[in-house]
């Protein structure tokens, strides 16, 4: 990575002392998109995060995860209460694009999975954190209409549909590793 830059970096000095008069006005019109867009998605991300708050506040995100939380009995093969709860948690966090809200339940989640031995567990929250589905693509909706797209939310449902293949696929990926490791381990012993 540190070649890539370097030659970005290489390439961009040439320019400038080549032809400066065409290089700085670009440059600057670069920088003041730049600041323009980190405007933008500081105030798509104050929004979405007070909104997330009031949902949070307002029992939406523990309502969301007790509905969530038979199934993660099931899906992480576990017994324990608070593992399955810290987990149920961490999806509907993840699916409502509340990264930041989702990490304190994940590690919690992975914590417990760990007290009890219980890898399948650790592996596949792992996968699903990386490959979540997302119900809401917020930050791309709203960074669509801030660069004055007449239909931001058109992304919602290829977003959704995508999010759900790739969460699929990693699961199943996982599944089938995970099964051929215990198949080779348990030939070996």
């Amino acid at each position: 990575m540190n070649v890539i830059f370097c030659a970005v970096f290489i390439a961009a000095a040439v320019l400038a002392a080549a032809d400066p008069e065409a290089f700085l006005p670009a440059l600057i019109d670069g920088a003041e998109q730049a600041a323009a867009a980190c405007v933008s998605l500081f105030c798509i991300y104050a929004l979405w995060m007070g909104l997330s708050r009031v949902a949070q506040d307002a029992g939406i995100n523990d309502g969301a995860a007790r509905a969530l939380r038979p199934a993660c009995f099931k899906i992480f093969a576990t017994r324990n209460k608070q593992a399955a709860a810290a987990a149920a948690a961490n999806l509907t966090c993840n699916m409502l694009g509340l990264g930041g809200a989702a990490t304190p339940y994940g590690i919690a989640a992975m914590r417990a999975f760990e007290r009890e031995n219980n890898d399948f567990a650790c592996g596949l929250l792992f996968v699903l954190n990386a490959s979540s589905v997302q119900l809401i693509p917020s930050t791309v909706i709203a960074l669509r209409a801030s660069c004055g797209s007449a239909a931001a939310a058109d992304i919602f449902l290829p977003a959704l549909i995508c999010t759900a293949a790739c969460t699929f696929t990693a699961v199943a990926i996982y599944l089938a590793m995970y099964r051929l490791c215990h198949l080779s381990s348990r030939r070996c012993s």
